[in-house]
């Protein structure tokens, strides 16, 4: 229709000598500038970079014009979670159920007998049990939900042991209800809270982690900061805990992590636990420990969000994006 209108327009002006103010268009700027936007878009960022991965950009296109030219000869990006491109292999299961089941003519009779000689065995029954999932059409449609096999697959993995972005925002995206709402968020921290905050038009109360104490989390500090925030008006919701540690790598203990519980309870505060690193723990005095197995043990009724991902950790799959939470 809209085109229609114009095509008409272009017809009256060449036919016409002269147009009256009414028939003018009245609009003269864009609908859309960077100043009509959406502020919250505009100001929200999500800040995996910063001032020391642009300084090593720069690095490498410096190595790559000049080579010879630095007391080094590669840089190795080490600031966001990428563990393949850092060099660990992928899970070739993974990779060889996928490729069954994206290309089905492979399990025909007619193929098997050569299929078999290119997969191993447990790869063709698992993906032939997966298709059975969904009638052997991967490209249409599942539940709302998801497929209900995969779904119990996910709940046996959360019985036996106790567990992202999309599902952060989501809890966050339920959690603010209106720009007075206060996040309590881990300083240093992954951007994902921060950038979400500022789209979300929620407000971030950062405390610090004491870097002295294997970047554990003082309760004094915890009290400090949401005092300050109530205060000074805000409604403070929710706590964010990153376990293990995101970009800090360190992992908390038991007893840490039943203070923080118990303050939540206190305070009235839900849990959101980013546990997606639980299998990447580089040390041998704090083993990895659930927030919920701590609030289980405690009898807690403290509300609990727990995160988790396939993308990341152990399988390090993470441009392929997947995870799920537990509430």
């Amino acid at each position: 229709m809209l085109s229609t209108t114009i095509v008409t327009q272009q017809k009256a002006d060449t036919s016409s000598a002269s147009l009256s103010s009414v028939d003018k268009p009245r609009y003269t700027s864009k609908v859309l500038t960077l100043s009509s936007m959406n502020s919250r878009i505009r100001e929200m960022e999500y800040a995996v970079r910063g001032a020391i991965p642009i300084r090593a950009e720069e690095l490498r296109v410096q190595l790559q014009k000049a080579p010879g030219s630095l007391p080094f000869d590669k840089i190795t990006p080490c600031n966001i979670g990428n563990p393949q491109q850092l060099e660990q292999k992928p899970l070739t299961f993974l990779r060889q159920v996928s490729a069954l089941m994206e290309y089905t003519d492979l399990l025909k009779p007619e193929m098997i007998d050569t299929t078999r000689k290119l997969f191993p065995e447990d790869a063709i029954e698992r993906a032939r049990r997966n298709l059975g999932y969904v009638n052997s059409a991967v490209g249409a449609y599942t539940h709302s939900l998801g497929i209900q096999e995969i779904r119990e697959d996910v709940a046996r993995f959360i019985e036996e042991r106790d567990g992202a972005s999309g599902a952060v925002e989501r809890v966050l995206d339920v959690l603010i209800a209106h720009d007075n709402v206060g996040i309590m968020i881990p300083i240093p921290q992954y951007p994902l809270y921060t950038a979400t905050l500022t789209h979300m038009a929620g407000k971030a109360v950062p405390y610090y982690l004491q870097e002295d104490k294997d970047w554990g989390l003082s309760i004094t500090d915890l009290k400090k900061a949401l005092d300050e925030a109530r205060a000074n008006g805000t409604e403070v919701r929710a706590l964010v805990v990153i376990n293990p540690g995101n970009p800090t790598g360190g992992s908390l203990t038991a007893e840490n992590i039943a203070e923080i519980v118990q303050f939540c309870e206190r305070e009235h505060l839900v849990i959101l636990a980013d546990e997606v690193y639980q299998t990447n723990i580089y040390t041998e005095t704090n083993p990895f420990v659930s927030f919920k197995k701590v609030v289980s043990e405690l009898h807690s009724n403290a509300e609990l969000f727990s995160f988790h991902s396939i993308s990341k950790g152990m399988i390090g799959e993470c441009g392929r994006r997947g995870g799920y939470y537990e509430a």
